[in-house]
């Protein structure tokens, strides 16, 4: 380990967070640019001094189905220029240090507790951070999207937040204190762990929320009028999520489901496209990739992916690969030799 990289890991001990899936830890400029680059996304990264001098980068990633939740770490003062993020929403919170974050014609100054980043795929960005640590949540662009549209009455579109978190309010506090607590869930699971789908939904539906109805964005207004205040998750939809989620290896069956949510069919079927932004067939779908994905990220050399895939209730393998590849960028044979590497 170089000297930079021991100087910062001594400097950041207290501080550092998600230390057991550390992703990057270097002193090298290209190699942390490329490095962090695949795990956002590509980007711009220049020490403010030419020679890098005390320069050091450090990224720890826990990643669920749909979001992450990151430590990013910067020894000195860098720019970082990421254009337009195109995938994803960044949620940025200052740990230690102070960061100039710009997104288009808007400028926020971040500091620990006073003022945090929420970062839009859609508006060019760039950063400047100073001996800057933070907890950074990313989450799926199609996701809020299609969240965004279904509560708010609308066509699914790009959604443009407000970039600028204030940590003193009760929407900045309350969003805070919910990337505090999956910090500290991360970590409690540790890299072999893993939360159920049922959870994953849990947290996706508070995150989505948190953002939606307590940070201003473009469709604030249409969400007000479409649905007035925001509403808590009725009870017999909860129970329809947690019913499929308990039963996805098994083949969808829409009367037994309504049976176990106590609602009819066809309440049930709008109800998810309300209020989960998907059909009832693609959160099924969605459950059953997670949990491919799990497996696959904890498999075994004798693992067979047709019998996982046939266990979880697949039976168009050709179809899994391609909705596969779709939500996680690669193959599941990719999963698994990354697992074996």
């Amino acid at each position: 380990m170089s000297a930079a990289v021991q100087e910062m890991s001594t400097r950041c001990s207290q501080a550092e967070r998600l230390a057991e899936f550390a992703r990057v830890t270097t002193d090298d400029v290209d190699e942390a640019a490329e490095q962090i680059g695949r795990i956002f996304c590509p980007h711009d990264l220049k020490p403010a001094q030419a020679r890098a001098s005390g320069f050091s980068a450090r990224h720890n990633c826990a990643a669920f189905d749909g979001f992450s939740i990151n430590y990013v770490a910067y020894g000195g003062t860098v720019s970082i220029d990421p254009g337009c993020l195109d995938r994803f929403f960044l949620v940025q919170i200052p740990l230690t240090g102070t960061a100039q974050v710009w997104a288009g014609a808007s400028g926020v100054d971040a500091a620990p507790d006073r003022t945090a980043s929420l970062l839009s795929p859609t508006v060019p960005t760039r950063m400047m951070w100073r001996d800057c640590a933070q907890a950074i949540l990313l989450l799926d662009r199609r996701m809020v999207e299609q969240r965004a549209a279904a509560v708010s009455g609308r066509a699914s579109g790009a959604v443009e937040f407000d970039p600028v978190i204030d940590l003193s309010a009760p929407s900045g506090r309350h969003l805070q204190a919910s990337l505090a607590e999956l910090m500290r869930l991360a970590e409690g699971l540790g890299r072999s762990g893993r939360l159920s789908p049922v959870a994953i939904a849990d947290w996706r539906e508070a995150l989505l929320d948190r953002l939606l109805n307590g940070q201003r964005h473009g469709l604030s207004d249409a969400i007000r009028t479409f649905s007035g205040q925001a509403e808590r998750l009725p009870r017999a939809l909860r129970a329809a999520r947690d019913h499929l989620a308990e039963n996805a290896g098994e083949p969808l069956d829409l009367a037994q489901l309504a049976g176990a949510s106590g609602i009819g069919i066809r309440a049930l079927q709008l109800g998810f496209r309300r209020h989960f932004g998907v059909s009832i067939s693609e959160m099924l779908l969605d459950m059953r990739l997670a949990g491919l994905h799990a497996r696959l990220a904890q498999a075994s050399q004798e693992v067979s992916i047709t019998d996982i895939a046939f266990d979880l209730g697949f039976t168009h393998l050709g179809r899994m690969a391609g909705a596969y590849r779709e939500k996680f960028g690669e193959t599941p044979s990719a999963t698994l030799r990354r697992r074996m590497s």
